[in-house]
């Protein structure tokens, strides 16, 4: 049984906004998690060229999980790296230094599990780390554009939330009806035409976006 439980989320945070936030309360009230560690990307392998610098990405996720109710870490091993990151390389390095006991759950969203058969070792992933995933409203694993492979593992691997909590790794929860449709590409779109009102993004990283002028054209 695990000792503890460490949400990990990972992204671009290009910049971080609502529903980065709600995904993170989401699953961090349902698992009751301990901590939350989060990890920008350096240059993920499967994007092209970030936005927007590190460390301004960075400083904004301070400012948006500043509040958090429980422990928050900015894990900065892949924007350290010199090579592209990748998902594989991370767990290793967070199981290695976290140890065996410790149930590290690695959220996701419903379009990166449509990809996770391209991931590098991809089914080492759970070796490492077991898999949230938010699934939109409707989302059926069997006919939702998932590799076949990857929908025997959800078969397979399939366990409830409390499940996730006291086991190491290994397993798969899928989210049902988890309804966070917020595109980082749009908002940064906005924000080249100054359009801020409603953006879905926390006003004190509105604030820092306009101080440090980013995604200006």
């Amino acid at each position: 049984m695990s000792a503890s439980c460490i949400l990990i989320f990972g992204g671009s945070f290009d910049p971080v906004h609502d529903g980065h936030l709600g995904l993170a309360r989401y699953f961090s009230t349902l698992l009751q998690a301990d901590a939350l560690r989060l990890i920008p990307a350096g240059q993920p392998w499967q994007k092209p060229q970030l936005a927007t610098a590190a460390s301004h990405r960075i400083a904004m996720l301070r400012l948006a999980f500043a509040n958090w109710p429980s422990p928050v870490q900015i894990d900065e091993q892949e924007v350290l790296r010199e090579q592209p990151s990748y998902t594989i390389d991370t767990l290793r390095a967070l199981r290695k230094e976290l140890g065996p006991v410790v149930s590290l759950a690695l959220m996701m969203g419903a379009d990166q599990l449509q990809n996770l058969h391209t991931w590098r070792e991809w089914q080492q992933l759970f070796d490492y780390a077991n898999l949230c995933v938010a699934a939109r409203p409707g989302f059926q694993t069997e006919h939702d554009g998932l590799a076949p492979e990857v929908s025997r593992e959800i078969s397979r691997r399939s366990a409830s939330a409390a499940q996730i909590r006291t086991t190491p790794c290994g397993l798969i929860f899928v989210a049902p009806n988890l309804a966070l449709d917020i595109s980082a590409t749009q908002i940064r779109q906005s924000l080249q035409h100054s359009s801020r009102p409603g953006l879905p993004v926390p006003e004190a990283v509105l604030d820092y976006i306009q101080q440090h002028h980013l995604y200006q054209s």
